[in-house]
């Protein structure tokens, strides 16, 4: 069994509030963060058993926070990370958060019955082997491709919306414009 608390790392207070809440009802230890930077220092600080972070995060993003945590040369490159996320959720990337070294990917929102499965799953076993870390160049060449290909889509989505705003009723377009 793993010793020490969970570590989660997410921007978002509400969902890191429910994530906190759900954690400790169920009797775990939880530390928190709101980005992969200060997720870092609670690394080193808390020595987690556990890590479930978020993806998309302001000052450093889930996929960097995990290549990071993977490529240090502490003991804290084994920890288990569990990734949720709602926006980075393509058969794509997620195989690239696989080939980083996460443990599990789920996604927003969560089923609570089968997340706190996967956490106790997770917390009762030793420690399991993980891929050996993305060298840099591999990191990066997969990590733009996963923005380049959620700009493609959010283009699409913003093209999509204009076609239609000169569609609908006069009263509708303020809300489909802001």
């Amino acid at each position: 069994m793993r010793n020490g608390p969970i570590l989660v790392v997410e921007d978002m207070p509400n969902v890191l509030e429910l994530l906190e809440v759900t954690l400790r009802f169920k009797g775990y230890e939880v530390v928190s963060a709101h980005n992969g930077l200060e997720g870092l220092e609670m690394v080193e600080k808390a020595r987690p058993a556990l890590i479930i972070t978020d993806i998309l995060m302001p000052r450093m993003d889930g996929y960097t926070f995990i290549q990071k945590l993977r490529t240090s040369t502490t003991d804290s490159s084994h920890i288990p990370v569990i990734i949720l996320s709602a926006t980075y959720v393509t058969p794509e990337d997620k195989s690239f958060a696989m080939s980083l070294g996460a443990t599990r990917f789920i996604e927003k929102p969560i089923d609570t019955e089968d997340f706190l499965l996967t956490i106790a799953e997770i917390m009762m076993q030793d420690e399991t082997s993980l891929p050996e870390p993305l060298n840099m160049q591999d990191f990066y060449t997969g990590y733009r491709e996963r923005l380049e290909q959620k700009l493609h889509h959010k283009n699409t989505q913003i093209a999509r919306t204009e076609r239609l705003i000169p569609t609908l009723p006069e009263e509708q377009r303020p809300a489909f414009q802001s």
